[in-house]
């Protein structure tokens, strides 16, 4: 069976051409990554993938979302397309949240593409919850239930949770961030966008004058290391990373294992490691014992929200010819 599978997030959106075999194993080709301030619709961007792939696509479609849906209209959280699926054109296709695909990509990928990053070196456990959650444009939330060789996916607005500062300088945040924002959720603080917050923010505690700047020469400087102040954000960004997945893990029951995920969350799979993360995560007063039993992970495959969209559908559909 051959369908599109599309990951939609806020900055890029991703399609490929995924097979599906009779036993469900999938298999995707090369994607393409379109940026979303180049097209004016999902139309035209579609109509872009269907031209680069000689001007035909199959009649199905799997799609992974950064938003709500529900009725005749997609509306994305942090981009400004809006999508009607009876004008797809297609015989039959299945639409996720964007993390609910990837909390798919975690129950079907094979231990080899999980990296471990804190608690017990051991597997996923194979009965039980598992939290998944990543930073990108925002931050993705969800969970998944398995057990007796069957899973079952739960997306949610996990990353609209409220921020509870730790120490001095989370405080400090929280203030910066209250000067624009009535309420700070924990996407403000863990998702892309957030390191040009925790850049100012501590250069304002060291009396440091900054220059506008876009989020990606920010990142580039913290993940190389050739700026100090940059890749002490980043330390930062790391230890509320690792809060915020305890405190998700708990409010799930996420203990038979955590995943981070996203493609910001793979590119700090050698800081995460090495900083603060497993130390914060496990940092719940009286559940620190419990928080230390759990399996954390991170997703390596390269197209989660990809992979995790068409085992969707094929969840839904089956196989057909």
């Amino acid at each position: 069976m051959d369908l599109v599978a599309v990951d939609i997030g806020g900055t890029h959106a991703r399609f490929c051409h995924a097979v599906i075999a009779p036993d469900g194993a999938i298999t995707l080709g090369e994607p393409e990554t379109l940026h979303i301030r180049n097209h004016a619709s999902f139309q035209t961007a579609w109509d872009d993938f269907r031209g680069r792939q000689g001007g035909s696509l199959p009649p199905r479609m799997a799609m992974a979302i950064a938003g709500r849906f529900g009725g005749e209209v997609i509306r994305f959280t942090n981009n400004p397309w809006t999508i009607r699926p009876a004008q797809l054109g297609v015989e039959a296709f299945t639409i996720v949240n964007d993390f609910e695909a990837v909390a798919h990509a975690v129950a079907r990928a094979p231990d080899e593409e999980f990296l471990h990053l804190a608690g017990p070196d051991e597997p996923l456990h194979e009965d039980g919850t598992i939290s998944v959650l990543g930073p990108g444009t925002g931050l993705g939330v969800a969970h998944l239930w398995r057990g007796e060789g069957k899973y079952r996916v739960q997306a949610t607005e996990g990353g609209h949770i409220d921020f509870a500062p730790l120490d001095s300088i989370d405080d400090a945040i929280l203030a910066r961030l209250r000067k624009r924002h009535n309420r700070v959720s924990v996407e403000r603080v863990v998702s892309g966008p957030a390191i040009g917050d925790l850049y100012r923010m501590l250069a304002a505690l060291e009396n440091r004058a900054t220059r506008e700047e876009d989020d990606v020469a920010l990142w580039t400087r913290a993940l190389d290391g050739s700026d100090p102040l940059a890749a002490a954000a980043l330390d930062r960004f790391c230890l509320t990373l690792g809060s915020v997945a305890g405190d998700i893990a708990l409010a799930q029951g996420g203990f038979g294992g955590v995943v981070i995920a996203g493609g910001l969350g793979y590119r700090l799979r050698e800081h995460l490691p090495k900083s603060g993360f497993a130390e914060r995560f496990r940092a719940k007063g009286r559940f620190a014992e419990l928080m230390a039993t759990i399996p954390v992970k991170l997703i390596t495959h390269p197209q989660p929200g990809l992979f995790g969209a068409a085992a969707a559908f094929h969840r839904q559909h089956g196989y057909t010819e």
